[in-house]
């Protein structure tokens, strides 16, 4: 077994710890596992060593600071209490070791245990793959919020301040389909590292008739704060209340949840949702129904009036007629079915893919891919590359500002400037010089459409 090394950091310093080997640190935590925590039947081991679980890329787990399950992304939660009450087990001994430590992360073997800790959650990620701990960082507090989308921050503490025993499962029954939607969307997209939001490539006069419509039809509701247009996780159109931003990670907690439940697609629906960075300790009232047949466009009008849903039930019939009386609806049907742009659309042959971040919008864009990203695999291989290169550009102790790497299979350039972040693709026979010639013409192809691919003036009541 390979040695265990476990990163601690505190306010002061950072140390790495190694023991012998895992068996080592486990007996050193004997004891604080106690039988109740740790329950080893037969099956349970049988299940935890199968095959199928462990060869899994990467596991995601929530659970208590009393170490009972609350989330985990594959298997049953009843047969990983083992699982769970170790993983506890590591943060407490790390916890009471005198320096007001905090587990950040653990090495065993190929697999990394990544830790993000909150007041009464801990949040673990375990991957085999390539992504970097602040990655999984950022992935462990998209899932956090999830939970907090669901419960606010108050009433989470106020849970465990009653019972610090408190299975939150029945709390969050029926919502776990968010939080794996949720997973499986940031392994493809990489607008959620980014922290940056997709927007649906539309001709700007379709998305300002879009946003004029939804300030005509709701400027007069009272404690109307965000008005928002989505389609296939991307964003159409946004209006807001005059003081007031919408986050990337807020937008992001509704684009997932408006793609995670098929409900939203046979009725209107009005229920509580927490935006996290907007107010992280009370919920805003959602109007979420779809404009079209096809539930192609979703509209989600967010209130902090519980009693608000004829209203906007009524803005939303005058928006859907408005909409229609300019062929919006159908527009949108068409840049759906079209599947975005491609590069070659873009016209560098050269360039096989890229990934670009509006820094002053707060919104990205990207080529559907294509030749040689066709299959599922060599897409992942795309994300996996983006990854790497996004870690190495943002590492905490050497940021970089520009990088070209060739690989096996590829090579990119990636660039950071204060005014946007491209990574670009290309082949692994390029050079530096054809490299860089291209992203100037993308560069250029990028101004010449960004009233089509992104939303560059934010709308307000």
């Amino acid at each position: 077994m390979s040695n265990l090394c476990v990163s601690l950091v505190n306010s002061k310093y950072c140390c790495i710890c190694q023991s012998s080997s895992i068996t080592d640190t486990m007996q050193k935590l004997k004891i604080m596992r106690s039988d109740s925590l740790i329950s080893e039947s037969d099956s349970d081991l049988e299940y935890v060593q199968s095959d199928d679980w462990k060869n899994k890329r990467k596991h995601v787990f929530v659970l208590s600071e009393s170490g009972k399950p609350i989330y985990s992304r594959y298997g049953n939660e009843e047969k990983l209490v083992t699982v769970y009450g170790v993983m506890q087990a590591l943060v407490s001994f790390i916890a009471h070791g005198g320096q007001r430590d905090v587990l950040k992360m653990i090495v065993a073997g190929d697999r990394r245990f990544v830790f993000l800790i909150k007041e009464h959650l801990t949040l673990v990620a375990v991957t085999s793959g390539e992504e970097s701990v602040r990655h999984l960082h950022i992935q462990l507090n998209y899932v956090y919020n999830q939970i907090l989308c669901v419960l606010t921050l108050t009433s989470l503490n106020k849970i465990f301040k009653d019972r610090v025993n408190f299975d939150l499962r029945r709390m969050l029954s029926g919502t776990e389909k968010f939080i794996d939607n949720l997973l499986n969307v940031i392994d493809r997209d990489p607008s959620y590292i980014l922290g940056a939001v997709r927007c649906l490539p539309l001709q700007s006069s379709v998305r300002d008739t879009f946003t004029q419509t939804i300030v005509q039809c709701c400027s007069k509701v009272k404690d109307l704060v965000f008005a928002v247009v989505v389609s296939h996780n991307q964003l159409v159109s946004s209006v807001r209340m005059k003081k007031f931003i919408l986050h990337s990670l807020d937008l992001h907690l509704l684009l997932n949840m408006v793609q995670s439940s098929d409900s939203f697609k046979t009725a209107e629906s009005w229920l509580p949702v927490c935006l996290p960075k907007f107010d992280s300790s009370g919920f805003l009232y959602a109007y979420i129904s779809y404009l079209d047949e096809p539930c192609n466009t979703c509209l989600l009008l967010l209130t902090v009036d519980s009693e608000h849903f004829p209203i906007l039930s009524d803005c939303k019939t005058r928006i859907v007629e408005r909409l229609n009386r300019y062929s919006c609806l159908q527009s949108i049907a068409e840049s759906v079915s079209s599947h975005g742009y491609s590069t070659q659309q873009v016209g560098m042959p050269e360039l096989w893919h890229f990934v670009y971040k509006s820094k002053s919008s707060g919104h990205m864009t990207s080529p559907e891919p294509t030749a040689p990203y066709v299959t599922d695999v060599q897409r992942h291989r795309l994300q996996d590359l983006y990854m790497s290169i996004h870690g190495r550009m943002h590492c905490a102790h050497r940021p970089l500002r520009i990088l070209y790497q060739t690989y096996a299979y590829e090579s990119i350039l990636g660039w950071i400037t204060q005014g946007f972040e491209l990574y670009a693709v290309f082949s692994p026979l390029s050079d530096k010089k054809t490299a860089i010639s291209t992203v100037y013409k993308l560069l250029r192809w990028i101004k010449r459409e960004e009233s089509r691919l992104f939303i560059l003036n934010q709308s307000t009541f």
